[in-house]
C-alpha cells in the first residue's frame, strides 16, 4: 500500500484519491460514515447502505449521462452475473446459435 497525502481544506473538506475510491468501490452519491479509532489519530471510513432498494449509481439525475461501465459497476455481483448471462445468450442468438434460458 503506497502512502498518499492530501491537504485538508479550510472548510474541512478532503478528496479521497481516485485510486483508493476505485479499489474500495466508493461511487458517486455513496453515503460514507466516519468513525474515530481508539488511538485518536485514525479515522475509519465506511460506505453505508441506507436502503437496499436504491442503488446510488442508478439514481443519477435524468440530465446526467452514465456510462455502461459505471452502470455495470453499480450492480451487485448477482446482478452483474445475471447481466453477463443475459448478454451472452443474446450474443449467441445473434450469431445463429440456439439459446436455452
Amino acid at each position: 500500500m503506497k502512502k498518499m497525502l492530501r491537504i485538508l481544506g479550510k472548510r474541512g473538506r478532503i478528496t479521497i484519491p481516485f485510486e483508493i475510491r476505485q479499489r474500495v468501490g466508493f461511487a458517486y452519491n455513496d453515503v460514507l460514515s466516519f468513525t474515530e479509532a481508539d488511538d485518536g489519530r485514525t479515522v475509519i471510513v465506511k460506505r453505508e447502505r441506507i436502503c437496499d432498494c436504491v442503488k446510488s449509481e442508478q439514481k443519477k439525475k435524468n440530465d446526467e449521462e452514465i456510462t455502461l461501465f459505471e452502470f455495470l459497476n453499480g450492480l451487485s455481483p448477482d446482478q452483474q452475473k445475471a447481466a453477463l448471462v443475459h448478454l451472452s445468450v443474446k450474443w449467441a442468438e445473434q450469431q445463429g446459435g440456439v439459446a436455452n434460458e
